[in-house]
C-alpha cells in the first residue's frame, strides 16, 4: 500500500474527525471523504481508534517537521524562523476547524497516550535551541502560550501570523 494514498486517508480523516467529532464519526465517513472503499480502509487501520491515533500523529508529525525547517534555516534571520515555526505549529489550526481539533484532542485524552505532551515538549525543544541566548526557555515558554492565547483568539490564519509577528518582534527587540 502506498504511503501517498495512506497519507490522503490520513489528511481525510483528520477533516472527519474536525468535522464531526470522534465519536460521530465513522470508519465509513472516512472512506467517502478518502474515496476508497470500506474494506480498503480497514486494510490500512483496522479500528477506528487506530485510524485516530495514526491520524493525530501524522497531523503533529507534520507540524513539528515544517517547525523544524524552518528553525533550522540559519541563512534567514531568527525572526522569520520563528514566526514561520509558529504558523506550522500553531496557526494551521486556525480558522473554523481550529476549535474542533482542539475539543477532538482534549475530550479523547485516552486514545491518543502521550501525543499531547509529546508534541509540545518537542516544539518547545525545537524553540529552545533556536533562540538560545539567555533564558531561551522562558522566552520559549512565554512566545508558545502567546501563540496558543492566539490560536484561540485569531479567526484567520493571516491574523495569527500578524499578531504573532508582533510577540516575535517584542522579543527581538523591533
Amino acid at each position: 500500500m502506498g504511503s501517498d494514498r495512506r497519507t490522503q486517508v490520513l489528511d481525510s480523516a483528520l477533516e472527519v474527525f474536525a468535522r464531526y467529532g470522534y465519536r460521530k464519526a465513522s470508519m465509513d465517513d472516512v472512506a467517502k471523504a478518502a474515496d476508497i472503499s470500506r474494506p480498503g480502509l480497514y486494510l490500512y487501520f483496522s479500528s477506528k481508534p487506530e485510524l485516530f491515533r495514526a491520524t493525530v500523529r501524522h497531523s503533529l508529525d507534520g507540524s513539528i517537521e515544517a517547525a523544524r525547517l524552518a528553525l533550522a534555516d540559519l541563512r534567514r534571520p531568527l525572526r522569520e524562523r520563528l514566526i514561520e515555526a509558529f504558523d506550522h505549529w500553531a496557526g494551521r489550526y486556525v480558522g473554523p476547524m481550529a476549535a474542533e481539533i482542539g475539543v477532538l484532542i482534549d475530550s479523547n485524552p485516552d486514545l491518543l497516550g502521550t501525543m499531547p505532551t509529546e508534541y509540545p515538549k518537542r516544539f518547545r525543544a525545537l524553540v529552545v535551541e533556536a533562540i538560545g541566548g539567555r533564558s531561551p526557555a522562558d522566552v520559549a515558554g512565554t512566545l508558545i502560550s502567546t501563540a496558543i492565547g492566539i490560536k484561540h483568539d485569531a479567526e484567520t490564519r493571516d491574523e495569527f501570523r500578524a499578531r504573532m509577528t508582533v510577540a516575535v518582534d517584542l522579543y527581538c527587540g523591533r
